[in-house]
């Protein structure tokens, strides 16, 4: 099983919801002090020869939450029953840096797809030394129960997900001692992706142990670690070295996961509480601070320093260290590095395409066509040292093997483009807006700030031939019809676009009241008193951040960045007065009398400041189109379930985690809507809503694909429909940041590969 997991907020189905995250804790953007030099990408562990590890000692890994379970295949698994799994139970693949399988020989000495006719059977040819804690070895029975507990036919079973298990005929023994044979009913090409983690048979022999059985222990394990106790609270997880392990032995005598919220791990890093933790940009840059990598960037001169004035110049930084944060809190810091690594984890914009004016498939590729990625990823990824270019894959990662950048279905920034497919969608610019009150035709805010009946459905086409580089999805897609290639959209380079001239020749003149209905509060002012009023609120914020970055209070400077904050918004609605009275072709745009403003949902709070700044700059570049935003922050805790996954957004941005295996287990994240019997839209993972017959076709095929180079194809076809109806942009993909002790080998920023967990350790001295 890949790694499913991002900053986990909630279980799901299918691919565990926790792997869905608003994605603000672990972004980047720390500035300097992160580290120096450019990061390895695709992990940084301080990889270790076991020799030069030493035997012995305790890790506190800090995870998010604790484990409500320590079966992973529930739906309220956590990165804590992942944590648990992947020390104490078998693993038949594993994942190196690229995402790619490897067949694990402490489980296997061999596995192999056997025959495909009359059906694909596939041949495990088990590690004779593999025995679970009991002392029973592993057998095609440990197998068949979870098979049978994951097939999807018994609903008594709390399961999170069954695909590929349910395309399963039968289990048996091998003809062979230690063989297991399985056969499928229909073909699998991501076969490999099962039985990882392995559980027990009496772990999963009845409904009743495996929904419960499996919450506070385990029957039996066969790792390199034990769960030894859990605390009454279940706040700390102690897994001792396993006896009955028959692989290299543990370097360690225990690992204890501690559950630390994101917003504390700093607290606990400048207090020693933990050795490992993921961590936020903004704690990554006080322990490049700790460390004497901070203080202002010095203009290049070509001229490079001496070792001797770089150890001057970090001894300097240390002193200052000691007094910004105190003298024992710098040297608690300063124990710890970061390690960095690109996550297997992607932000994504998501475009609601179910209602309103994104279910027109038009506008969707206008909010694409406006919005500039490269931007976008250096924002987010400045001073973390990874690279910063957009992810153009819905499917793999820049680091993952078999990666390729499809992004062209959709096509790059064109506002030129970008205008022309909002005119054609009857959005115009400096047309009139609805007039008068509530009740009388006017397209008021509702109480949460988002225009009541903005819609446009235009009618789709249906049937027609695809294009083979999937750029032209004529057939109808949930969401809104498909529009003819990027190509065929774009004006020529310098050309100005028919629109122009006609809203220029208008020059609306909006009222307060039509200011209302793009923009969160009625404005009043004029563009003089507003930016006035802009610029005396910036200056006395800037006196009062100041003035308490000399105090060092953290409760002033948070009072003055909200100053500022404040100041912010009301430079932007001066901008916004300015546009809307002097330049009508990036004012509003409007349709039938109502506005093209759209409702951004972000998620409040300071793990999520990042994401904020992704969302406000994109709500800038829509500005240039005449897209108004309605930026609205809604609790973290509640981000996901009371608006993403009910559809309660027009705009929103979020985290998916990557996966080896994006045949099977992707394909809930883009498959169509389907309309159920209650009138409800089932949509199992795809929060956009956004999907169609012929993708859905491409995943299928693709899952039952054995070929290797068959299904790259396939897959890559699917993800240009993907990238061609718009219903979600890739951005960036995340950075993971780890803090651990600096003698602490073989572990860190794993990015895609999977822990080796005998491995981990202290380095000898």
């Amino acid at each position: 099983m890949a790694q499913r997991w991002a900053a986990g907020l909630v279980a799901g189905v299918l691919l565990p919801l926790a792997a869905c995250s608003a994605g603000g804790d672990s972004q980047g953007g720390a500035g300097s002090g992160i580290g120096q030099g450019t990061a390895d990408a695709d992990g940084d562990i301080r990889d270790t020869e076991r020799a030069q590890v030493t035997s012995g000692g305790t890790l506190r890994w800090a995870v998010d939450a604790k484990p409500t379970t320590f079966n992973v295949f529930q739906p309220d698994a956590t990165e804590a029953t992942e944590r648990v799994a992947g020390a104490t139970l078998p693993a038949l693949f594993t994942l190196d840096k690229h995402g790619k399988p490897q067949l694990n020989k402490d489980f296997l000495r061999g596995a192999e797809v056997t025959g495909t006719e009359p059906r694909q059977t596939v041949v495990y040819q088990l590690n004779p030394k593999a025995r679970w804690s009991d002392g029973r070895r592993l057998s095609a029975a440990d197998f068949r129960a979870q098979w049978k507990a994951l097939r999807g036919k018994d609903k008594a079973y709390w399961t999170a997900r069954n695909a590929g298990y349910d395309r399963i005929k039968k289990i048996s023994a091998g003809q062979h001692a230690g063989e297991v044979e399985v056969v499928f009913a229909k073909p699998y090409a991501d076969w490999r992706s099962l039985f990882t983690p392995l559980y027990p048979k009496q772990a999963m022999s009845s409904p009743h142990a495996f929904n419960d059985g499996s919450r506070t222990q385990l029957a039996a394990v066969a790792g390199p670690f034990r769960v030894a106790k859990a605390d009454k609270d279940r706040e700390r997880t102690v897994l001792r070295r396993n006896p009955h392990w028959w692989g290299e032995r543990a370097k360690l005598d225990r690992i204890v996961l501690t559950a630390v919220s994101r917003d504390k791990r700093a607290k606990a890093l400048a207090e020693g509480k933990v050795d490992v933790a993921d961590i936020s940009g903004a704690a990554a840059k006080k322990i490049g601070v700790a460390n004497g990598l901070g203080g202002p960037r010095r203009p290049d001169t070509g001229k490079k320093r001496s070792e001797k004035q770089e150890a001057k110049l970090r001894a300097k930084r240390r002193r200052e260290a000691r007094e910004k944060f105190g003298a024992a809190t710098a040297e608690q810091l300063g124990s710890y590095e970061v390690r960095r690594a690109l996550d297997p984890a992607y932000t994504q914009l998501a475009l609601n395409g179910s209602r309103g004016p994104l279910s027109d498939e038009r506008v969707r590729r206008a909010v694409a066509r406006a919005i500039d990625r490269d931007e976008l990823a250096q924002q987010a990824l400045k001073g973390t040292g990874l690279p910063d270019k957009p992810l153009g894959s819905h499917l793999r990662m820049t680091n993952q093997d078999g990666y390729q950048d499809n992004s062209e279905a959709v096509g790059g920034e064109d506002i030129d483009s970008a205008q022309s497919l909002l005119a054609d969608a009857g959005w115009k610019a400096g047309g009139p807006l609805a007039q008068g009150k509530s009740g009388a035709g006017a397209d008021e805010p509702s109480a949460e700030g988002h225009p009541k009946g903005a819609e446009g459905h235009p009618k789709g086409e249906d049937g027609k031939k695809e294009d083979e580089a999937g750029g032209d999805d004529r057939e109808q897609s949930q969401g809104g019809p498909a529009e003819p290639p990027a190509a065929a959209a774009s004006p020529q380079a310098g050309a100005r676009a028919p629109y122009r001239a006609e809203a220029e020749a208008s020059v609306p003149r909006l009222t307060a009241a039509q200011i209302a209905q793009v923009v969160d509060k009625p404005l009043g002012l004029t563009v003089s008193t507003t930016t006035q009023r802009g610029a005396i609120l910036a200056q006395a914020a800037h006196a009062r951040l100041a003035s308490a970055r000399d105090s060092g209070s953290e409760r002033k400077l948070s009072r003055a960045e909200s100053a500022l904050k404040t100041a912010e918004k009301v430079q932007a609605t001066a901008d916004e007065l300015r546009a809307l009275a002097v330049d009508p072709a990036s004012a509003v745009r409007s349709k039938d009398g109502k506005p093209l403003a759209l409702r951004f949902v972000l998620p409040a709070g300071k793990g999520s400041a990042q994401l904020r700044a992704t969302g406000e700059r994109i709500a800038q570049m829509l500005d240039e189109i005449g897209i108004r935003t309605q930026i609205k922050e809604v609790p973290g805790d509640s981000y996901f379930t009371d608006h993403i996954a009910t559809g309660d957004y027009d705009l929103a941005l979020y985290a998916w985690p990557a996966t080896a295996f994006p045949a099977t287990e992707a394909r809930p994240i883009f498959a169509k809507p389907q309309p159920a019997s209650d009138g409800s839209l089932l949509v199992e993972q795809n929060y956009a809503r956004v999907g169609t017959d012929r993708i859905d076709q491409l995943f299928e095929q693709a899952a039952g694909e054995l070929d290797d180079g068959a299904r790259k194809e396939l897959m890559e076809k699917a993800d240009a429909r993907i990238w061609a109806v718009a219903g979600s942009l890739p951005l960036y993909q995340r950075p993971q940041l780890i803090a651990a002790k600096r003698d602490l080998a073989n572990v860190g920023a794993f990015g895609f590969s999977t822990p080796r967990y005998e491995d981990i350790g202290y380095r000898r001295t």
